[in-house]
């Protein structure tokens, strides 16, 4: 049911049941929020979002207000103006005076409310904060100065990530945001995904920076420097330039690294197909031979650490594959180095993710070989479009170039890894192969395409044998999938879990303020390049085949096993 009510002199339609923010939205109108979270339950807290309700004269919280038939508001009437502004001239009263220095500084919402709302002196004044930074993280940093208690970051830990590590502690002035006990969050059961990032409206959460360690490696003339980037980077990275979302700049992106320093590139899209060789044939292991059924994914860093922590009697289910950033950094630390005549401990391996989880995933002790690391520093794609900036490239106007071989040639199925579901149709595609030895007739499995949080599907794959697959994204709907099956609901071959909504790309590194507009245009791009390009699954890629020809020997082998497999055991979790 639908009705008129008035806004700012004019009437626009609005529907029951929905709020003013809703209404206002969908007409166009803008109305600022804090505290506001797409998808949750509106809180009204922050009083950001006000309107003046002027049958009633009083000023409302758009966000949590349903809207009434006959209703009449004003947005920016000079009272509602007035109280914003006092609302951010509170918020400003004991914050950080370092913008220059801040993250944040360029792409902070309080930065821009003080402009909109022409913030120019300071009328209130306050004592600031001094709460201590916490480094201990391996992926975040958290600044609790900055914070203006929005609790955005505290709901989508837990409605989103069902992880729920961080809460408010105190009650009044002495709130905060922060672990059990106010403790560090290395004591804490985060999982590293980067949600609250990309949710913070200031400079409160931050990814670890591996900028100076790499900057000096880049000029020690003893050290080879490499880089490899996932799938999703390539039609991500342009936002962090501006330009519209889902382009695909991989072959700029290639000269761009190169102009840096960096001495050779790689796409981590090439270990997605070697991921995808070594999963594939476990999944057919464990059907044909009574193996742990379910299967499931092990290249998302922060479902594995949550699996350690929350759903120790899964980690048998878990694919002992490493990630393909893990499984990229030990290839060129062994086969590139042989081929190249380098030193593995003379290599320095970076790595370009969407996710924060990778800094954590790249220094667990399970990922080293003899003491040297597989992969030494993890860049986000946030951190690489600060890197092309710091170095001046233009990549408007530079040539495009091709990434360096071997460890460069890829196929699309590869590529579908940066979406969620694509992980699980490029396995499908492979073991479907493993087994009947011909090709899939139809390459698309389109149940698992989308954002939703669960999608299944049922893949026949010959008389015999239908094998029943579910993808999740976001660790809330995991935990609602896990739960099924321990009850005995659901019963699967194979899943596929990514922390992330809608997957990596939308990990906890990505351009922070993309819409889902923007993050479904990065999935279409990527569904587009599986659509064009003519190598369409993993065990047809060229390099892949004669790096088991030259060095693995065979999927599930001893040295594939021994080089690009791992294992999981219980996290305790301190707090």
């Amino acid at each position: 049911m639908s009705f008129l009510i008035e806004v700012n002199n004019k009437e626009i339609e609005a529907k029951n049941g929905e709020t003013i923010l809703d209404a206002l939205k969908r007409q166009g109108i803008n109305v600022p929020t804090m505290c506001h979270l797409k998808g949750s339950l509106p809180s009204g807290s922050c009083r950001m979002c006000v309107v003046e309700n002027v049958k009633t004269n009083r000023l409302v919280t758009a966000c949590s207000t349903p809207v009434e038939e006959g209703m009449n508001v004003l947005t920016h009437s000079p009272r509602v103006i007035e109280s914003r502004k006092t609302i951010v001239e509170l918020l400003l009263s004991n914050h950080p005076d370092d913008c220059l220095y801040c993250v944040r500084n360029k792409n902070c919402e309080l930065q821009d409310l003080s402009e909109e709302l022409q913030v120019r002196e300071r009328r209130i004044k306050g004592e600031k904060n001094n709460i201590h930074l916490d480094r201990s993280s391996a992926s975040l940093v958290r600044d609790p100065d900055k914070c203006i208690l929005c609790g955005r970051c505290v709901r989508v830990c837990e409605e989103v990530m069902g992880v729920a590590c961080i809460d408010f502690i105190n009650r009044g002035s002495q709130s905060v945001i922060g672990v059990a006990f106010d403790k560090t969050l290395n004591t804490s059961s985060c999982v590293n995904c980067g949600q609250c990032i990309m949710v913070c409206p200031t400079g409160a959460l931050s990814e670890k920076s591996h900028f100076p360690e790499l900057i000096s490696m880049l000029n020690n003339p003893e050290k080879t420097v490499v880089v490899q980037y996932a799938p999703s980077i390539s039609v991500s990275l342009a936002e962090e330039f501006n330009m519209p979302a889902g382009i695909d700049i991989n072959a700029i992106m290639n000269a761009a690294l190169r102009k840096i320093g960096f001495k050779y590139v790689f796409d981590t899209t090439f270990t997605a197909d070697l991921t995808i060789m070594e999963e594939a044939a476990e999944l057919v292991h464990r059907i044909k031979n009574g193996g742990t059924i379910p299967m499931i994914t092990s290249c998302c860093p922060g479902w594995v650490k949550f699996a350690e922590e929350f759903y120790p009697d899964f980690l048998n289910n878990l694919s002992t594959c490493k990630s393909p950033q893990q499984m990229m950094g030990a290839v060129i630390k062994s086969y590139w180095a042989e081929q190249t005549k380098n030193q593995p401990e003379n290599i320095y391996s970076v790595s370009v993710m969407p996710c924060t989880a990778k800094k954590f995933e790249a220094q667990r002790e399970e990922m080293t070989n003899r003491g040297i690391s597989d992969v030494d520093a993890v860049l986000t794609t946030r951190e690489l479009g600060q890197l092309i900036r710091m170095y001046g490239i233009d990549i408007n106007n530079i040539s495009p170039e091709a990434t360096d071989s071997p460890l460069g040639f890829r196929s699309s199925a590869g590529k579908l890894f940066g979406a969620s579901g694509g992980v699980m149709e490029a396995a499908v595609r492979t073991a479907y192969n493993m087994i009947t030895g011909k090709e899939l007739l139809r390459f698309k499995i389109e149940a698992l395409r989308g954002l939703d949080g669960c999608k299944e599907a049922e893949i026949q794959i010959n008389e015999d044998l239908k094998v029943n697959v579910a993808v999740v994204n976001g660790l809330a709907n995991a935990r609602k999938l896990l739960a099924k099956i321990k009850n005995g609901e659901k019963n699967y071959h194979f899943i596929e879990v990514m922390a992330c909504p809608g997957g990596c790309i939308n990990g906890g590194g990505q351009h922070i303020g993309a819409s889902e507009e923007d993050v479904v245009a990065r999935m279409k791009a990527i569904y587009d390049i599986d659509d064009k390009e003519t190598i369409k699954v993993s065990h047809k890629n060229p390099e892949v085949i004669k790096l088991y020809k030259e060095f693995l020997g065979e999927p599930l082998g001893e040295k594939s096993h021994s080089l690009l497999h791992t294992h999981y055991e219980k996290r305790d979790v301190l707090l």
